[in-house]
């Protein structure tokens, strides 16, 4: 069969379930893993076949789209500002608000980068798109990660290998950490934030597949990982150093309010590029 033909076929399948315009991103996201194939070589070669092998990859694929999989993990790849990550199903799909997250970074540490040699800890690691990302960008920075799953810590190696970067990876349960040993001028964090009522606004190809405990906490407790962090950055943040959060987008006025009561100074929420609170930063004087 034509991949012309076939593409046809894979969009009218998937169509119902992901919309026309994902249905061909996903074929052309897998064109290009399985055949290294361009959307321009296509349009270059329209007689090119699949072979009765091929057609079979492909078919598995689609049942597996399916039952909303997400491509990113079918595929076992991503990318993330501009760089090429492993992700697997013990790590959350990194997402562009994230990438919004570390360009705020790297715009404040610009102006300190031939000053000093700079320290960085993210926590809650994850695939390591944060550290990683900023231990690509900041060329003097001395850049440290924790996850609390061994799973995802070993990914986030295998990633920092990947993009030739040096980070300090380390397993640990943020939660149950009193210090962090050493001083640092930027901490980050990720955590988990979605509250259980929120379950319902998650489209299903995530709550069935991504990992819950990287994403959910409890109602009744759902600044838990802001506040320990936050507890940890006033022991362990350098003077003048800067704290950085992603965050629920419905509890940005609560989150300001924890920072405020706990002494933070020149607290900042930041929009994404779809409207919703989602970062804020924040210092330790």
């Amino acid at each position: 069969m034509k991949i012309r033909q076939y593409r046809d076929l894979f969009i009218k399948t998937l169509s119902p379930i992901h919309g026309e315009g994902e249905a061909e991103s996903f074929f052309y996201l897998i064109l290009e893993a399985k055949h290294q194939l361009k959307r321009i070589d296509l349009a270059l070669r329209p007689d090119m076949h699949l072979t009765d092998a091929e057609i079979l990859v492909w078919n598995i694929l689609i049942e597996q789209l399916k039952l909303e999989i997400p491509i990113q993990y079918l595929l076992g790849k991503t990318s993330f500002y501009g760089l090429d990550f492993e992700v697997n199903s013990s790590v959350l799909i990194p997402r562009p608000e994230t990438e919004e997250l570390v360009e705020w970074i790297l715009e404040n540490q610009k102006p300190k980068v031939n000053i000093r040699k700079l320290r960085v800890l993210d926590i809650g690691t994850g695939s390591g798109c944060i550290a990683i990302s900023l231990a690509k960008n900041i060329s003097n920075a001395e850049v440290f990660a924790i996850d609390i799953s061994q799973t995802a810590v070993s990914t986030a190696k295998k990633n920092a290998e990947t993009n030739k970067v040096e980070v300090t990876f380390m397993t640990q349960d943020i939660l149950q950490t009193d210090n962090l040993g050493q001083q640092f001028d930027v901490i980050v964090s990720n955590p988990p934030y979605v509250r259980n009522l929120e379950k319902q606004e998650i489209k299903k190809n995530v709550l069935d597949n991504e990992p819950h405990l990287a994403l959910f906490v409890e109602d009744t407790d759902a600044l838990i990982f802001y506040k320990k962090i936050s507890e940890l950055a006033q022991k362990n943040l350098a003077p003048n150093g800067q704290l950085f959060f992603e965050i629920n987008q419905y509890l940005g006025k609560e989150t300001i309010a924890l920072l405020t009561e706990m002494g933070f100074k020149n607290i900042e929420l930041r929009k994404d590029i779809y409207g919703n609170d989602r970062m804020i930063r924040a210092t330790i004087q």
